[in-house]
């Protein structure tokens, strides 16, 4: 007998982890309706279709919308709106969600834990935020929480900084913004472990858990990713670039962040302020346990740490006659 097809709105499709997780979905033999205001810029995959309609025309999207089983909630406003419109575009998420009759997914992050978080998070570990952003962020699940208790189901998948998928993130933004001048910034000390996600896989992950029909009402999972140290982020990037053609003939160089800087303009640089508030996320080690999604969803394909970095390099334009990337902009989303 013929399993009936699948469905999920991606809700912010245009962006990194959209986009990836569009392609994830299709790939898998789902149906996937694309919501973003602007048309995408490539061809969607086979199963999918895009819709313009915005998150805040509940009705007509929800018709649109009809039938499918999963709500992925991809929209995340850059960092300085983010305090004004993460908190309302995610309960206007779980609306949509709650009249489609559908799960509501949420990528999560670190930010719940705060400044004092344990080197290992695990699902259960407290939720102690100390910033804006993590108390947003705590308010988010809290509510989605309530509404499971109320019937609906929802799911946060936890994540480190994404990389991988195109530009928008620390690694792009930061860390190779000076890949043409061969050099590596990194934003912390150099020994300090830290999660990151390679995109592509942690589309995987959605759509392994998505495929799940028996969930509790609602599911905190964390996805293990990559945890590194700057020192190994920095020489696996080497290693890529190297790969790529791309081996500076007198070394690569490597340089910090100026956070008293970001700290002090952010008096007057709305942007820097919002970062700075963030800074501790590079000097706290942590690292996320997966063992809980391992056994939600059995094993997940990982992608190698130095192709992950390659296909990333390569995404972003750099191969043996490497381009310059664009002046350094703060990464977007939280």
């Amino acid at each position: 007998m013929n399993t009936p097809q699948r469905s999920v709105l991606v809700l912010g499709a245009n962006g990194r982890l959209g986009e990836a997780a569009v392609a994830a979905f299709a790939a898998a033999g789902w149906r996937v309706l694309a919501q973003s205001r602007r048309a995408p810029v490539q061809p969607l995959p086979a199963g999918a279709q895009h819709t313009g309609l915005a998150l805040q025309d509940l009705p007509r999207l929800a018709a649109q919308a009809a039938g499918v089983q999963v709500v992925l909630h991809a929209l995340n406003p850059v960092y300085t709106r983010w305090a004004r419109e993460a908190l309302p575009l995610a309960r206007q998420g779980m609306d949509l969600a709650q009249r489609l009759g559908a799960t509501f997914m949420l990528p999560g992050n670190v930010y719940n834990f705060g400044t004092s978080m344990p080197a290992l998070l695990e699902p259960g570990t407290p939720q102690q935020a100390d910033t804006a952003k993590g108390r947003i962020r705590v308010q988010m699940e809290a509510e989605m929480q309530q509404r499971a208790a109320q019937g609906h189901r929802s799911v946060v998948l936890r994540a480190g900084d994404f990389f991988g998928g195109g530009r928008g993130a620390w690694l792009d933004k930061v860390v190779l913004a000076s890949l043409a001048r061969r050099k590596l910034v990194y934003p912390g000390p150099q020994d300090v472990p830290h999660a990151w996600a390679y995109l592509p896989d942690l589309a995987r992950a959605f759509v392994a858990v998505a495929s799940r029909t028996d969930l509790p009402m609602f599911s905190a999972l964390h996805f293990a990713g990559h945890t590194l140290t700057g020192a190994q982020l920095l020489a696996a990037l080497e290693r890529a670039a190297a790969t790529l053609g791309i081996v500076p003939a007198a070394g690569w160089r490597h340089g910090s962040l100026p956070w008293p800087l970001l700290r002090a303009g952010g008096l007057v640089v709305p942007m820097w302020r919002e970062l700075a508030e963030m800074e501790y996320l590079w000097r706290v080690p942590h690292a996320l346990d997966g063992r809980a999604l391992q056994a939600c969803v059995g094993p997940l394909p990982a992608t190698a740490l130095d192709s992950a970095l390659r296909a990333a390099l390569r995404q972003l334009g750099h191969g043996a006659a490497a381009a310059g990337l664009p002046p350094i902009q703060p990464p977007q989303g939280a």
